[in-house]
């Protein structure tokens, strides 16, 4: 039987977890449910500095490693692109838009902002 104790910790933690709900750009490329090669557009629409949620039509399973390739917004620089990599943790089927499903990928490895010419 678990104590409330052991509970409060990871409460707290979620609770002090601070992210963005901003519109961003990304490209996401990586292995279907199928371990097929694919690339898609999406916009992101949640980032902390442990993951990131945005909206596939590919379908992709809990466990996959994704690559995301996220424009920054221009006031932190022209060009400026964010190269990062992670594992699906989550993927929900959505109700109002059909085919898409929401994707959450926790972040893992390095990550480098450049400038694309």
């Amino acid at each position: 039987m678990l104590r409330s104790t052991f509970v409060q910790p990871v409460m707290k933690i979620k609770a002090e977890e601070k992210g963005f709900k901003l519109p961003l750009s990304a490209l996401v490329r990586g292995k279907n449910s199928w371990g097929r090669y694919f690339t898609e557009s999406t916009m992101i629409s949640y980032i902390s500095h442990h993951g990131v949620s945005f909206k596939l039509k590919t379908p992709v399973s809990p466990g996959h490693k994704l690559k995301l390739i996220i424009e920054l917004p221009p006031k932190l620089g022209e060009n400026l692109k964010l190269f990062i990599q992670g594992k699906v943790v989550f993927v929900e089927a959505t109700r109002i838009q059909k085919p898409l499903q929401r994707v959450s990928l926790r972040f893992g490895g390095a990550y480098r902002i450049q400038a694309e010419k």
